[in-house]
C-alpha cells in the first residue's frame, strides 16, 4: 500500500493512502509535554498507544459508538477512514484534577457531579485556546444540532469507559476526544490511549497515565503496559 505523509503531529503521523477514503495513523515513539515544549523518544511508546486505542475503539464499537477505526495494520499503525474534522477537542472531567483544578483552586480526587465538559479550538499555533459553545457557532466550527451530537455521544462514551475501566480497577478521571464529519454523520476520530486521558488506580491512586513522564513520577512505558494488561484482561 502506497502512502504519503500529509501531517505530522505531537503523538501521530498522518498519511494518505491510494483510497482517498482511507487515511494511515502511525503512532509514533514520543512523548511530549508543556504543549509540545518538552520532548523525548520513548521506544516502544507508539505500540503501546496503538493498540490500547485499537482496543478501547473496538470495545465502543461494539457498544454502539462509531468511530473511523477500520482496523490495524502494524505494531504501529491503523487505517481509518478519512474524516472532515471538527477542529474542537472536547475535554469531560468526572473528576477535579490538574488544569481544572489550578484554575478554580480546588483540590485534586472530589467527583464532579455533572461531569463537566469544555471545549479547546484545536490550533497548535494559538496553544489550543478555550472555545465556548456560542464562540463555536457564531465562528462556523459547528451549529447547535452538531454541537448537540458531540456531547450526547462523549457522554455515552464516558458512560461506556467509566464502567470497562472500573472493571480494571481504575477511575477514569478525565479525557480528551476529536470528532469528524463522515458520510454517516459526526464520529468519534484520533485516539483513546493513557496520553489523552487520566486514569487513577482506585486503591493507591497511583497515576496510570500521561502525568508520570509529566511529573516524572514513573516509567512511561512500563505503566503503558500495565494499562494496555488490564483491558486485556477484561476483553
Amino acid at each position: 500500500m502506497n502512502k504519503r505523509l500529509i501531517y505530522s503531529g505531537k503523538a501521530k503521523d498522518v498519511f494518505e493512502t491510494d483510497n482517498d477514503n482511507e487515511l494511515i495513523l502511525f503512532y509514533k515513539d514520543q512523548a511530549t509535554a508543556l504543549n509540545g515544549i518538552r520532548k523525548e523518544h520513548i521506544t516502544g511508546k507508539g505500540n503501546l498507544n496503538c493498540k490500547i486505542s485499537s482496543l478501547i475503539f473496538h470495545y465502543l464499537m461494539r457498544n454502539g459508538i462509531e468511530t473511523h477505526l477500520i482496523n490495524d495494520l502494524s505494531d504501529n499503525e491503523q487505517l481509518v477512514k478519512r474524516t472532515k474534522l471538527i477542529p474542537i477537542e472536547v475535554v469531560l472531567r468526572n473528576t477535579i484534577a490538574g488544569s481544572f483544578a489550578r484554575k478554580f483552586a480546588l483540590d485534586e480526587g472530589k467527583k464532579l457531579d455533572p461531569p463537566v465538559i469544555e471545549y479547546y479550538f484545536k490550533s497548535d499555533e494559538l496553544n489550543d485556546p478555550a472555545i465556548n459553545e456560542s464562540q463555536i457557532e457564531s465562528i462556523g466550527i459547528a451549529n447547535e444540532s452538531e454541537l448537540q451530537e458531540i456531547k450526547k455521544q462523549t457522554l455515552a462514551i464516558n458512560k461506556l469507559l467509566v464502567e470497562l475501566f472500573n472493571q480494571d480497577k481504575l477511575d477514569l478521571v478525565d479525557f480528551k476526544l476529536e470528532f469528524g464529519h463522515f458520510e454517516t454523520g459526526i464520529i468519534l476520530i484520533d485516539e483513546f490511549s493513557p496520553d489523552n486521558c487520566r486514569l487513577w488506580d482506585q486503591t493507591s491512586h497511583q497515576s496510570f497515565d500521561k502525568d508520570v513522564f509529566r511529573k516524572n513520577e514513573a516509567d512511561l512505558v512500563t505503566t503503558y503496559k500495565k494499562v494496555l494488561d488490564r483491558l486485556e484482561g477484561v476483553r
